[in-house]
Parts: C-alpha cells; sequence; structure tokens
C-alpha cells in the first residue's frame, strides 16, 4: 500500500503514487501522521519528496495516510506561500484533531536564541500538542533543538565550523527504534550547532547513537502520552541533497553573502570527486565572482554519489511506524467499560487517554 496524501497531492508525487484514500482500510490498522514541513521555500518540495519516498518504502504494506502542515511565521517568498496554499492545510485544522504521529522538520535559523524567531510561540504550542495528541513525534534537526529547549531549557552550543556530511555513529543502546541497523549506522548532518549528551542524559533523554566525531545523532524520550523521536541529522536525505547544499554554500560565498569558503562535506564524496570539488574551490578562492557558479562540476559529482544511509533510514523508520501501530492497537483494544455500583447504579468511564 502506496503513502496515500491527505488532501490535494504535491506536484512530483501524484504522476508515481495515484493512490486514493478511499482504497485504504480505516481504522486500527492504518496511520495517521502529520507533516509539519518547515524547511525554506528552496528545499520545501524536496524534503516533502524525501520524506514521501522514506515513508511510503518503510511502510511496507501498512496504509499510511500523510496531511502536510507547515509553521506559520517562517519567512516565505511569493512562490513559496503559493506552494503552502495549494497543497497545506492551516494549523488550525492541526489543533481540532489528533494523528497517530506527527513529524516535524526544522528550518534554517535566523537568530541564535531560538526563542527570539518569530516562529517560536507557535512552534512551542505544536510541541504542546504533539504531547498529548500523538504517539509518537519526530523532530528533525532544528526542531530538535526547539524540542528540547523548550521542554528541558537545554540550550545548543555552536560549533566552530558547519557540521557537514555523512558520519558514523555507534548504537550506544538497545532500544527497539534501532533494532536491525547494525552496530554502527551513517547518516548525514547539515548545522550549526549541537546538543551535548551531558545535558540530555541528564534530563532524562536515552542516547541511541553518538560519536565523537558526530556528536549525538538521535535520542528519545517520553513526553506525556507521545514518544518522542530527535534526529540531529537527516536520514531522510537524498543521495544529491547534501551536493545541493554545497553549491548554495558555494553560491553564497561566490556572491559576498558568506565570508569563508564552504568546508567540503565529510565522508560524502569518492576521491575523485573530492579533487574536482578542490580543483574548483582553489579556482574561486583566486577568482571570487558568481558567473565562476556555471565551471561547477556538478553533473560529474551526481554520477558519483551513492545513498549509504538509506538502509538504517528505513529501518529505524519502519520500526517507528510499528511502534505507533503498537500503541495505536493498545489503546484501541482497551473497551469503554461500564462500572456497576454496589447500589446497582451503572455508570460510565471514560477511554484512557
Amino acid at each position: 500500500m502506496p503513502l496515500i496524501i491527505e488532501g490535494p497531492i504535491p506536484s512530483g508525487w501524484a504522476e508515481r503514487n495515484p493512490a486514493s484514500p478511499d482504497s485504504a482500510p480505516r481504522g486500527a490498522g492504518r496511520l495517521s501522521i502529520a507533516l509539519i514541513n518547515n524547511m525554506p521555500d528552496a528545499a520545501m518540495e524536496d524534503t516533502e519528496l524525501q520524506f514521501f519516498d522514506l515513508l511510503g518504502t518503510a511502510s511496507d504494506d501498512l496504509p499510511v495516510f500523510l496531511k502536510l502542515y507547515s509553521l506559520t511565521g517562517i519567512p516565505r517568498t511569493d512562490r513559496g506561500q503559493q506552494r503552502l496554499n495549494s497543497f497545506y492545510f492551516g494549523l488550525d485544522d492541526l489543533w481540532n484533531r489528533r494523528f497517530d504521529a506527527v513529524i516535524m522538520t526544522g528550518t534554517e535559523p535566523r537568530q541564535s536564541n531560538l526563542r527570539e524567531e518569530p516562529y517560536w510561540t507557535v512552534l512551542a504550542n505544536v510541541l504542546e500538542w504533539a504531547e498529548s495528541n500523538t504517539f509518537s513525534t519526530i523532530l528533525s534537526c532544528l526542531a530538535a533543538h526547539a524540542g528540547v529547549l523548550h521542554s528541558d531549557g537545554i540550550s545548543r552550543h555552536p560549533l566552530s565550523d558547519k557540521q557537514f556530511g555523512v558520519f558514523d555513529f555507534a548504537k550506544v543502546s538497545t532500544h527497539p527504534l534501532t533494532n536491525g541497523t547494525g552496530e554502527r549506522v551513517r547518516f548525514p548532518h547539515s548545522r550549526w550547532n549541537e546538543v551535548q549528551a551531558e545535558a540530555l542524559i541528564a534530563c532524562g533523554y536515552t542516547i541511541l547513537t553518538e560519536s565523537v566525531e558526530g556528536g549525538v545523532d538521535s535520542f528519545v524520550k517520553k513526553k506525556k502520552q507521545s514518544l518522542f523521536l530527535h534526529f540531529q541529522g537527516h536520514p531522510e536525505y537524498g543521495a544529491q541533497t547534501l551536493l545541493k547544499e554545497y553549491r548554495r554554500d558555494i553560491r553564497r560565498f561566490l556572491k559576498k553573502e558568506r565570508e569563508t569558503y564552504p568546508s567540503v562535506p565529510k565522508g560524502y564524496f569518492e576521491s575523485l570527486a573530492t579533487k574536482l570539488v578542490n580543483d574548483f574551490r582553489d579556482a574561486a578562492l583566486r577568482d571570487r565572482r558568481e558567473d565562476r557558479l556555471e565551471k561547477f562540476p556538478e553533473a560529474a559529482l551526481v554520477d558519483s554519489l551513492e545513498n549509504t544511509w538509506r538502509p538504517p533510514a528505513v529501518s529505524i523508520y519502519r520500526n517507528w511506524l510499528q511502534y505507533v501501530v503498537a500503541k495505536k492497537t493498545d489503546a484501541s483494544s482497551i473497551p469503554a467499560m461500564a462500572v456497576v455500583s454496589q447500589s446497582g447504579s451503572r455508570k460510565r468511564s471514560a477511554r484512557p487517554e
């Protein structure tokens, strides 16, 4: 059963997956998930497709219904706002219903203190809503940092350089979400800040994967009714996503929107591709012009890329979906029971939340 989008189906996905919501069973045998996509306009569509593809693969025969939302207060171009108007639902729709699970992405930060971001209040409201209205919540990158800041006061720490590339992580806890992934996993990261293991552990989080070079990768904590799964990285990324970000940062350097030339993503390019990007960097440093980007060896680099993190990403998301199914099944199997008092009168007991 393919992933089913509730509401208008975004371009690029309808042609590949023409499934109708009426074709799937209802009840405990299906999942409803809210995807709150906060990525900047340039990455909005790619992010949709990355999560659609990952969830569609990980779900196997499980019907998964996905509904799109985005936080208000994130700066948008006219084109970006038009896409939201065409395919996304307003948050008023979110407040008025429950979902089995929610996935919330990050966005590009503009303030060193996340509480000063214009969308902070609504983000905090979503986090509190998710605690009581879902069985599990995934927070990606900046959303993970916002989640621990809001619920536990854990601040992120700036890094000396961008944590950029594909890093190797060890499983440091036994947990159902990482079953079947092997003892080591490799996932992409792209961030300027981190939350540190010591602070997380002190506040009751369980670290799932981490390494010396990459820091904390994933961690979990139960918050009210919802198990929160946090990723500092991006298991959903496609093979070319880091390349697109690298090229974007090079453009910003050539346009003098940033002072330093971006570092090559670690563990991402094979040896010949690394030589190509280093040669381009040397030429760009000698002659800093935006039109030099026309000679960026993108085609050759694309041919060399491989999504090596795809199997563990699918495995973790499959485990996560199975966790949500189990919790939903447990909740639906507990009937509302009539309690008979000593006097013989009947009292109605509420279903557990």
